[in-house]
């Protein structure tokens, strides 16, 4: 099948654009290959012993010859999150594996990893978006030993994913796998646990029945299961050809992760500069893998966070991507999936309708998706259409199902749950803003009423207890962007919202902050950028002004005459309260540095960018 034009002229503009950024990115990881010879034999005996002296006397062999290759391991691990806490027998696996592959394996650091469901609607959340660029400098640190010829990466969640993506294509002459750990098995639909949160939000029943009800959705070990950034991240990293294939949505605690954990060192080994097919991760991660994944999340209705983090892992390596490039592919991009809080299934029924081995096949086959990538499998996106299984006992691929196992879940791009896909970018006279549709049915992507302004989603949740929104209005929330107060995602929204538009009031939310993969029926235009922080138009808006946000066409303005609306000067916010507690103190710098949301917002300067600049 040949390509889409439009995903061809997207690529394109994308290569000439980043031709300087990503030249000057490959040459220096390329220079850092070390030809030859194991990392470590570069080190001196002292430091080389400073890095084996704890290791057993079998491994100890093994690292003082300086022939096998070793294996970092980068790993998330914490019992607290749910996500996180299958990953504490990984490395025993993988080092067991490494060694009968022929090579040695490490624990070479561990990054922190928050979660956004425990921190939501509280001071904490205000880290979550910097913790990604902390645990990107945290696999920097623990890759800085130069001990290692290929790495993996143990990570699930919204910010773990993309931080460690980021750290590793600092090191881009090294491969890298990625190790998931797979979603939790399935508790109470996601409509029923809906339906108990609009009651609580209406005081119709109290945290008793809240705390039973979110207990018996979030249950045991794995990942969240409805179809937010956590699940958007393992959707990433298989399209982009960083795991093996089937291996996103795998249940933790069963033979067959346990199977796919051990052959990922495996893989390591093979893909190592010792190995038979050296593949550094510079060479998977570049403008078609890129590209690969904006489809992939559009195809899918994936999370809105990733409208930063796909951008800011792109700048890593050295790829100039913009809200305009997912904006065009949406155009032509079908969404395929429909998995909550798009729909009802959550990712186990996705996989088990056909799941990721169906999507990269059908859009592959449909001309909307590079083929012509590299793979930890090798070269060639096709060796992804699979789905993993064990064959009396042994880890095997088949092809993926040639046919949906739910059509209500999983189509094919010929017959889709709509021709565009899940995402749209909006323009007008407030800024560009991003807007997740998918979830969104028709009736709801036009609405033009008045603003009623907001500093704090608080002070939204206290208007609505009080009775004071009854009524048609756009909810104007700002100073929430990352220079502000480190854009938090403002989840506490959804209920509240989601009641009155269901009372029949044309309700919507226009913000500078985030609502990231759980943003769903309520049309919500977020990431407002410039943010009003930074003289971002956001912040002239006034109570009673008429907005119009209209999704079909791609327009967020205020309904203010042209002479009035430049007249008008911006307002200032006291946020002192965001300054200090819960180690706020400790990220005034980030805040300082943070780029936009359409660059990232990233917090550190990489000097590819300023350099260009």
């Amino acid at each position: 099948m040949s390509l889409h034009p439009v995903l061809a002229a997207v690529t394109q503009r994308i290569i000439e654009r980043s031709r300087v950024t990503r030249a000057t990115y490959l040459a220096q990881a390329r220079a850092a290959v070390r030809q030859g010879k194991v990392e470590r034999a570069h080190l001196s005996c002292t430091n080389q012993a400073h890095a084996f002296a704890a290791m057993p006397d079998g491994i100890k062999i093994h690292l003082k010859e300086s022939v096998r290759p070793n294996l970092a391991i980068v790993t998330s691990y914490n019992d607290m999150l749910s996500a996180h806490q299958p990953l504490e027998t990984f490395p025993a696996l993988l080092k067991d594996e490494a060694l009968k592959a022929g090579a040695t394996a490490q624990v070479a650091g561990g990054v922190p990893a928050m979660c956004d469901g425990v921190t939501q609607g509280f001071e904490g959340m205000e880290l979550s978006l910097f913790s990604r660029d902390v645990i990107a400098m945290s696999t920097a640190i623990a890759l800085s030993h130069q001990m290692f010829d290929a790495a993996l990466y143990l990570g699930v969640c919204d910010k773990i994913v993309p931080g460690l993506l980021i750290g590793a294509l600092s090191f881009g002459h090294l491969p890298a796998l990625f190790v998931p750990a797979g979603p939790m098995t399935t508790g109470i639909s996601n409509d029923d646990k809906a339906k108990v949160r609009q009651l609580f939000a209406e005081g119709k029943v109290g945290r008793d029945a809240l705390l039973e009800s979110e207990s018996a959705s979030y249950h045991g070990p794995g990942t969240c299961t409805f179809y937010g950034t956590a699940n958007s991240n393992q959707m990433l990293m298989e399209i982009m050809g960083l795991h093996l294939p089937g291996a996103a949505f795998v249940n933790p605690n069963t033979p067959l992760r346990e199977a796919l954990t051990r052959h990922a060192a495996r893989v390591a080994t093979e893909i190592s500069a010792q190995g038979p097919r050296f593949t550094p991760i510079c060479d998977v991660i570049d403008e078609k893998a890129i590209v690969n994944g904006i489809v992939g999340l559009l195809a899918t209705g994936g999370s809105t966070n990733h409208t930063l983090h796909i951008n800011a892992i792109a700048r890593a390596a050295g790829i100039d991507v913009n809200w305009d490039d997912f904006d065009e592919l949406s155009a032509v991009v079908p969404l395929i999936v429909r998995a909550y809080p798009n729909g009802k299934a959550d990712v186990n029924h996705f996989h088990a309708a056909g799941g990721m081995g169906f999507v990269i096949r059908e859009l592959l086959d449909a001309g909307l998706l590079h083929d012509d990538v590299t793979t930890v499998m090798g070269r060639g996106l096709r060796a992804h259409c699979s789905e993993a299984w064990l064959n009396d006992g042994q880890l095997a691929w088949r092809a993926a199902p040639a046919a949906s196992g739910d059509d209500g879940v999983l189509r094919t791009a010929a017959n889709p749950f709509s021709a565009d896909g899940g995402l749209k970018v909006l323009t007008g006279n407030i800024g560009r803003a991003v807007i997740k549709v998918s979830a969104v049915k028709p009736e709801h992507r036009v609405v033009e009423a008045p603003a009623v302004v907001f500093h704090d989603q608080n002070e939204l949740l206290a208007a609505f207890k009080r009775g004071e929104l009854e009524k048609d209005f756009v909810a104007v929330i700002r100073f929430q962007g990352p220079a502000a107060c480190g854009m938090p995602e403002l989840h506490k929204l959804t209920p509240p919202l989601g009641v009155l538009q269901e009372r029949g009031f044309k309700v919507a939310l226009v913000t500078d902050g985030r609502m990231s993969g759980a943003s769903g029926k309520v049309p919500a235009a977020i990431h407002v950028s410039p943010e009003a922080l930074l003289g971002g138009d956001i912040g002239k808006v006034q109570n009673g002004d008429l907005v119009r946000l209209d999704a079909d066409r791609g327009e967020l303005s205020i309904l203010v005459e042209a002479t009035e609306w430049a007249a008008r000067e911006r307002v200032a916010a006291n946020l002192d309260g965001h300054q200090h507690g819960v180690g706020r103190d400790l990220f005034a710098g980030f805040r300082q540095q943070a780029t936009t949301a359409e660059e990232g917002a990233m917090t550190f300067a990489h000097p590819l960018w300023t350099d260009a600049k």
